[in-house]
């Protein structure tokens, strides 16, 4: 562990005065126990130093002593020395991180094995797990560009998403930044924070080169390009791994267009990089991206520090122990040893007649979740929001919701909401997230899934006004009104199971949704052209 002296400091220097008291306890031990003092105004002072026997004893340890040395050592662990910054293991949460993959044809070379698209997936999905908890948008564009979700904190679902992206989703072809741009702008103005948008592409279409800079002036975000290819031409391929054959017999190939990258990096004022299909291309990512959002929100106050302090407790505890000794009266730091002891073993807390004489349940509960044993804190826990929250992130989520069900506040109403979009219940998240918001006018989280959840609702809609293959055609009731004499009314009522055939193909086939979803994003946009 390097220690950088020329940062060190401390968090909290005010407990630095308890070592007045740690130092004068020895001077008032050693004053009060002075027999000389204590003969002063009895004998004359000049006969004091003849009566006195002062017995030869070898200097030993005292009480006080290591009384004194826990004050001192305690006082510098609680004052919080640091040297070192803390700094989060991507990306600050508030800040998004906008993924824009290519689904270009060119995308299925394979000069990066398996291919150049699923290479890219791969490492997007290390990226997402990665940034689990911290906002993450998906873009998927070729010669259009479409939001595949906005910015969520789920990295599960994300990923659910992005292994469904393939190159035959979007019709158009081409690789459409500027349209990747002005989503990307949409999404930066509804979080509010400055971000950063990561390209995963390999080539450009150098005539939207010129208009880049314009589309990028003024706004807080930051566009990183990273390269998908290599130098050598790769062999497209097939859904099944089949070389494409052209008209002429050979395999088509893909050329990696290096040139347009760098010009593409250029027009934008970003850094370019290439895929390494290791954690290389996650820091780097990381580390333009967190010096892009702490240079623009340029508030020092936001620099935080890791507490080394709790590396004193180790000495504390060795003079504990010593303390322990025949005769001395300080019999109650056995108490505080055998608390140690048992902190100390965290394989007792899980279960069985030790823990359960010394811990309750929630207390149980809270140890396996502090650890990661969400499914047996969820079988501890007793608090309906705890074992909620367990089950939760043990994707128990039938128990989560009868836990969570019982209360009604706006963490419990947010976490039902989680689990709604989980299971693609986008009505009900939205009723979840909207009661969230009532309870706690101020939510990030919950105003942020909101969108989430009504964006991937409006899909939905779409789709059913588009129609589905599995919906059967709707009935027609007709209604006679009395009042308005023979007047027939004809009223829509469409299958009950229409609902949930459409939510089980959703759930089973992502790709098939997607899909439909780009072609009617890009009617209206059509419609929208025509119109004008």
């Amino acid at each position: 562990m390097d220690i950088d002296l020329s940062a060190l400091h401390l968090l909290r220097p005010y407990w630095l005065l308890l070592w007045i008291p740690a130092a004068a306890l020895p001077w008032a031990w050693r004053r009060r126990n002075d027999l000389k003092r204590q003969l002063q105004g009895t004998i004359a002072p000049h006969l004091v130093e003849h009566l006195i026997i002062t017995p030869q004893e070898q200097p030993r340890l005292r009480p006080v002593y290591l009384l004194a040395a826990l004050l001192s050592i305690g006082a510098l662990a609680a004052a919080g020395p640091t040297w070192q910054r803390d700094i989060p293991a991507f990306v600050d949460n508030r800040a998004p991180l906008i993924l824009a993959l290519d689904l270009s044809p060119s995308m299925d070379a394979d000069d990066v094995p398996p291919s150049r698209l699923q290479a890219a997936k791969h490492t997007l999905h290390d990226l997402v797990m990665r940034r689990a908890g911290a906002r993450t948008a998906l873009i998927a564009y070729a010669g259009s560009a479409h939001l595949v979700l906005p910015a969520t904190q789920d990295p599960q679902l994300l990923d659910t998403f992005l292994q469904a992206l393939s190159t035959n989703l979007i019709a158009q072809t081409g690789k459409d930044v500027l349209g990747v741009i002005e989503v990307a702008k949409r999404l930066l103005a509804a979080e509010q924070v400055p971000g950063t948008l990561v390209l995963l592409t390999d080539g450009a279409d150098a005539s939207q080169f010129a208009a880049i800079p314009a589309a990028l002036k003024g706004s807080d975000l930051q566009v990183m390009v990273l390269a998908v290819g290599s130098g050598n031409a790769g062999v497209l391929r097939d859904a099944q791994g089949r070389a494409r054959i052209a008209s002429d017999g050979r395999p088509v190939q893909a050329d990696f267009d290096e040139d347009a990258l760098r010009k593409l990096a250029s027009a934008s004022n970003g850094p370019l990089g290439s895929l390494t299909l290791n954690d290389d291309d996650l820091d780097w990512i990381e580390l333009h991206a967190q010096r892009h959002f702490q240079a623009a929100q340029g508030d020092p106050q936001q620099v935080q520090w890791k507490d080394a302090g709790y590396w004193l407790c180790w000495p504390l505890a060795l003079i504990a122990l010593l303390c322990l000794r025949r005769g001395w009266k300080v019999h109650w730091l056995a108490v505080a040893g055998l608390a140690v002891v048992l902190g100390a073993q965290p394989q007792s807390a899980r279960a069985g007649p030790v823990a359960d004489a010394f811990f309750t349940p929630d207390q149980q509960g809270r140890w396996a979740f502090e650890h990661g044993h969400y499914p047996q804190a969820a079988e501890h826990f007793t608090d309906p929001f705890w074992k909620g929250l367990a089950a939760y992130n043990a994707a128990d989520y039938d128990l989560a919701l009868a836990s969570l069900g019982r209360l009604d506040s706006a963490q419990a109403n947010f976490y039902r909401g989680n689990i709604y979009v989980r299971q693609f219940k986008f009505a009900q998240a939205i009723t979840a997230y909207q009661q969230a918001l009532k309870q706690q006018a101020v939510f990030p989280e919950a105003t942020a899934n909101l969108a989430l959840a009504q964006a991937l609702l409006k899909d939905y809609e779409d789709q059913q006004q588009a129609g589905t293959p599995d919906e059967k055609a709707d009935k027609v009731v007709e209604d006679q009104t009395p009042s308005q004499g023979a007047k027939q009314k004809q009223q829509v009522t469409p299958q009950a199971a229409s609902d949930q055939v459409w939510l089980n193909n959703l759930t089973t086939s992502p790709a098939q949704f997607l899909q439909r979803k780009f072609l009617l994003q890009d009617a209206s946009r059509g419609t929208a052209e025509g119109n004008r």
